[in-house]
């Protein structure tokens, strides 16, 4: 049996590192069992994270997740999380989860249903005006055409948390593919590093895709996230971006076998949101 110990899971550099670690301490192991322990703390969020990482990993092993944690067992049974790994699914009575989906890249349809339910209609995200939810949930789909288009990931991992205590909201969208740096590369015969790969593809504008606009998603995006204080993260490669009240960038001790972007959206922000364009809305705008 080989076992790895996740600690203290977060959305921090230093947590990024150990999902890299584990996919390179294990990504070799053949016709063996797999032990997780899941020790201190565990971000439901990282359900996607993890859930990635560990189908990549799961070919010719067995794997098996447990923790002597009481509360991490918990909220991952009332995400769905845990239900992949021989535990029951729990009632999520206080309404703080948003469910753990795999989605095969064609459930395009029902990830952005899933957005506006399970995320953006929440009461807890600062008030917005309707035609900007609207362009959020865009922004959050094209994350995920992103990646079924141009990752060549069979399937694409979400999940989120709601932290009452910590009021904010943590969304999290990962999938298996090939990166930033090498789609980007490979489009333009750059020689970026997987750092500039990902500054690159949220520069207003630029986009892999042919004849047509891009990037201006996740430039609405990130712009909202910056005035709610809240974080935009990109992992991809072994290259760490992060986009907020402060920007910060490093480079994973190994690759992370794909993408993971988590959005960080604070719930005690009272100010009111809207698109410059909304002529009729009278509150803060955007």
């Amino acid at each position: 049996m080989k076992e790895f110990t996740l600690t203290d899971i977060n959305t921090s550099f230093s947590c990024y590192n150990q999902f890299a670690n584990l996919y390179k301490e294990l990504k070799d192991v053949y016709f063996d069992t797999i032990n997780i322990k899941l020790e201190k703390w565990f971000g439901a969020n990282m359900s996607a994270a993890l859930g990635g990482v560990l189908d990549k990993l799961d070919f010719t092993t067995s794997i098996n997740v447990n923790s002597k944690n009481e509360a991490i067992l918990s909220i991952l049974k009332k995400n769905g999380f845990l239900a992949n790994y021989g535990y029951e699914k729990n009632p999520d009575v206080n309404n703080t989860t948003i469910q753990y989906l795999k989605l095969r890249a064609s459930d395009s349809r029902y990830f952005n249903s899933y957005v506006m339910n399970e995320l953006l209609s929440r009461s807890d995200l600062p008030e917005m005006s309707e035609p900007l939810k609207k362009k959020i949930a865009e922004s959050i789909y094209e994350i995920f055409v992103n990646a079924q288009i141009h990752s060549k990931s069979d399937y694409i991992y979400t999940c989120g948390q709601f932290f009452p205590h910590k009021e904010k909201i943590e969304f999290t969208i990962v999938d298996m593919g090939i990166g930033f740096k090498k789609h980007i590369n490979d489009s333009f015969n750059f020689s970026l590093s997987s750092v500039q790969a990902i500054k690159w593809a949220l520069i207003n504008g630029n986009t892999t895709k042919k004849d047509v606009p891009g990037g201006i998603g996740l430039s609405l995006l990130t712009e909202f996230i910056k005035l709610n204080r809240g974080k935009f993260q990109i992992i991809s490669d072994d290259g760490f971006y992060e986009v907020g009240e402060t920007e910060n960038s490093g480079f994973l001790d190994a690759p992370f076998p794909g993408t993971i972007v988590n959005m960080e959206f604070r719930t005690d922000d009272t100010n009111s949101y809207r698109l410059s364009s909304e002529s009729d809305y009278t509150d803060d705008i955007f």
